[in-house]
């Protein structure tokens, strides 16, 4: 891939663009509606799985067969639906928050999310540390390095490290190895699931690691909260903090199931 191909597909390293997992899931809130059904569960149908309620097909916001090919994937969003009390809140259905963003909105833009995570790559968080103190510029480098070290393996390209926030400009053919293996995550549910671990992280390297089991989805979680997790050993935790970074490690979960079994 040439610098003008990479340039014409992904932009320009660092560039601005929309975010078509949000835009879709912007488009999702709605007043809450009422519990419209008695029993959630599956069914197996055109070799698919579909959320079934009451035995019928649930749907999109889209109007799309709430179906997909996995039947882990199917019975956990089943499980959320079931779980629903007297309305039905999407913002304790997770999972089912991100497969209709796939099924509504990846699906259709497939090579802009490829694009986003290419971009994410070209301004990773691993590849800027901490100039001080010892102990957190250690520490990164214990956690980060491995796992920075490995994927440069898989794609055979270097990354560029900076201290701070001194940008740093990455190779171009690095980033074009980068988006290689980004290709091969199938769409539109994995790809779905990798874009929101990669948002959720802040880091396209993690979450290509994760992709292809060079680390572990607990793992990946610290690696990404190492810096936080520091400065909380330091000043302590935040009550409020702390229930934010739950609800996002639920978020993130449901983007794991998804990125490996989708």
């Amino acid at each position: 891939m040439s610098t003008d191909d990479f340039l014409a597909r992904f932009g320009s390293p660092g560039a601005s663009q929309p975010d078509p997992v949000a835009a879709a899931q912007q488009a999702m809130r709605n007043p809450l509606p009422a519990r419209f059904y008695k029993q959630a569960g599956t069914l197996e149908q055109d070799g698919l799985f579909h959320v079934a309620l009451d035995g019928r097909t649930a749907r999109t916001p889209a109007r799309k067969p709430l179906a997909v090919g996995s039947r882990p994937v199917a019975e956990a969003l089943a499980a959320e639906w079931e779980a629903q009390s007297e309305r039905i809140d999407p913002a304790r259905m997770p999972l089912t928050r991100l497969v209709n963003s796939a099924l509504d909105g990846v699906a259709d833009q497939q090579e802009a999310v490829r694009a986003e995570i290419v971009r994410y790559a070209a301004s990773d968080a691993l590849c800027y540390r901490a100039g001080e103190p010892a102990e957190l510029v250690a520490l990164e480098d214990a956690v980060w390095q491995p796992v920075l070290r490995e994927v440069e393996a898989l794609i055979g390209g270097r990354f560029v490290l900076s201290q701070g926030v001194v940008f740093a400009e990455q190779p171009m053919e690095t980033l074009a190895a980068f988006a290689r293996k980004v290709d091969a995550i199938p769409a539109p549910l994995a790809l779905a699931g990798a874009h929101n671990v990669m948002t959720l992280t802040g880091s396209a390297i993690l979450t290509l690691a994760l992709a292809h089991r060079l680390i572990g989805p607990d793992a990946t979680w610290e690696a990404a909260h190492l810096d936080e997790d520091y400065q909380i050993s330091v000043w302590g935790q935040d009550e409020e903090a702390t229930e934010r970074r739950a609800i996002r490690r639920r978020e993130f979960d449901a983007a794991v199931l998804l990125l490996e079994d989708g």
